[in-house]
């Protein structure tokens, strides 16, 4: 084990993941995760598990494909028991790399809807999040924005910000128009993208929002809850920024907006398997849904559960009920026509 956790340290390290005390593979009472997501974003959740279970958490937070590959190199000799993921795209990739095992849970069947958990059990998704459109108050009136394929609409042209091809988010988004468009007009949307944008797609969806309120574009495309820990923010730049940007749910006239989840699924070398069991079960639960609501601004992945007051003032939305496993069938797809149309 000492050899183990060796190796897991220094590849650690040459990946520039956070890595915190790591439990023997096997430990009764403790549970070892491998995050995509932030541990900011995670923390409060785990810590009311603990609190609630006493089993205890060992931690592992990464940068997506550097923690899927660690996953894929240990086989199974890793200690990781989980794998928390920040899109369906993500958790898909990992289900394809043969990392994650299937599991079947009555609450988690029960809990979190058809469309946004995989249809064999090899991930669950857990809080949910809109990519929507952000709009200048100042240079944009809502009545000018309709849907996403009116994006590509020539009166937009040199006036989006949106992030890069090799984003997942943005692999999502057009799976989803692939599936309800077809190849042929999904890429003609891709293309009509490109010739609108206002500068080359770069940072994050922050920086997005950032882009619009500087004025270096008028509208952008960015998942919902960055919006909300924008306004809530304790810096002023960001605050100022999330101010002077509003928000806008495209397609509520026909499919829906695009939506997509935060996730977990239990790995394939698990050896805590029922601690890992019951910590996805506690994430799909009422207590942790209100905290993924109140602290991370997402949207509970259950209607019983509200909202944040913030996300509240944003008002009800129609949500595209595409069932998420099916942006199986085309990442790849996607991600050779964002290469075709010179999405870089």
């Amino acid at each position: 084990m000492k050899t183990v956790l060796k190796t897991l340290s220094t590849a650690a390290v040459a990946a520039g993941i956070s890595l915190s005390v790591i439990a023997p593979a096997s430990a009764e009472g403790e549970v070892n995760i491998y995050s995509y997501r932030k541990e900011v974003l995670v923390k409060p959740l785990l810590d009311e598990f603990t609190k609630q279970s006493g089993i205890k958490v060992n931690l592992v937070s990464g940068k997506a494909d550097a923690l899927l590959q660690r996953l894929k190199s240990e086989g199974m000799n890793s200690p990781a028991d989980v794998l928390l993921t920040t899109d369906a795209g993500r958790l898909i990739l990992a289900q394809e790399a043969g990392v994650l095992q299937a599991t079947k849970s009555e609450k988690l069947t029960n809990l979190i809807p058809t469309q946004y958990r995989d249809p064999e059990g090899f991930w669950y998704g857990l809080s949910m999040r809109s990519r929507v459109i952000y709009y200048s108050k100042d240079r944009v009136n809502a009545t000018e924005l309709s849907d996403y394929e009116d994006l590509t609409n020539e009166k937009w042209k040199g006036r989006i910000c949106i992030r890069s091809s090799g984003n997942i988010y943005n692999q999502s988004l057009l799976s989803s128009l692939v599936a309800h468009m077809g190849e042929k007009r999904a890429e003609k949307w891709a293309a009509g993208i490109v010739a609108n944008l206002a500068r080359k797609p770069q940072g994050g969806d922050r920086d997005q929002i950032k882009a619009v309120a500087a004025g270096e574009c008028d509208i952008a495309v960015g998942n919902s809850y960055y919006f909300g820990r924008m306004l809530t923010s304790k810096k002023d730049k960001e605050l100022s920024a999330a101010l002077k940007v509003s928000l806008f749910w495209p397609n509520q006239h026909n499919r829906g907006a695009h939506v997509n989840v935060s996730g977990a699924g239990l790995t394939k070398s698990a050896k805590n398997k029922e601690n890992a069991l019951k910590l996805i079960e506690f994430l799909a639960s009422d207590a942790a849904q209100k905290i993924y609501a109140d602290q991370v601004f997402e949207y509970p992945i259950r209607n019983n559960i509200a909202p944040s007051a913030v996300v509240e003032k944003w008002g009800p939305f129609k949500a595209d009920r595409l069932p998420l496993a099916t942006f199986a069938q085309h990442q790849q797809t996607s991600i050779k026509i964002f290469d075709r149309v010179g999405w870089r």
